[in-house]
């Protein structure tokens, strides 16, 4: 947020870990629910518009674990472009983020060298990070992506700029 003092950190949650290879249908994966899958992305296509965010629909979800694995790595390398690299190719391009080649031309594309990217996912160099972030989260009590984390307040799901706004200055943050 360039409007407050603040620091933001990518922190990774398990969502969805059972995913198998090659993804699983949105309709299987809410089968017995009772949601609207309709409704459900007229609403995030709607949060999304709202804030001038790419959404499309989609039909697939993919294990993100590997993509947690490679967004850990752009942090530590300070490129945390990746985060947006990822959210494109996966919330706009529906693509298959549980590929390693997949993941490795998102990589290159956000400017991080596709030979390490290739390196980094075979031999799992964060895997021990995102565990981390997977214990942390849970004791955050994190149960849903996204949330925000700002002191002891949680906020969770897609939200408007403005509930974004109040939990920072709730957490005492700063103007710039």
């Amino acid at each position: 947020m360039k409007t407050y003092d603040v620091r933001q950190e990518h922190v990774q949650f398990p969502l969805h870990p059972d995913t198998p290879p090659g993804g699983i249908a949105l309709s299987e994966l809410f089968a017995g629910r009772k949601l609207d899958l309709n409704a459900m992305h007229a609403r995030m296509k709607a949060l999304m518009d709202a804030e001038g965010l790419p959404y499309e629909r989609r039909e697939r979800t993919y294990n993100s674990r590997l993509a947690q694995e490679l967004g850990k790595w752009g942090d530590a390398a300070g490129r945390p472009a990746i985060h947006d690299a990822l959210y494109r190719a996966y919330f706009v391009d529906g693509a298959d983020i549980s590929s390693i080649e997949t993941l490795v031309g998102i990589a290159d594309r956000a400017g991080l060298p596709a030979d390490e990217a290739r390196r980094i996912l075979n031999e799992r160099t964060f895997r021990s990070a995102v565990d981390r972030d997977w214990t942390r989260a849970r004791t955050f009590g994190v149960t849903g992506v996204p949330t925000f984390v700002a002191d002891d307040r949680l906020v969770v799901g897609a939200q408007p700029y403005e509930m974004l706004e109040q939990l920072v200055q709730l957490a005492g943050a700063k103007r710039r």
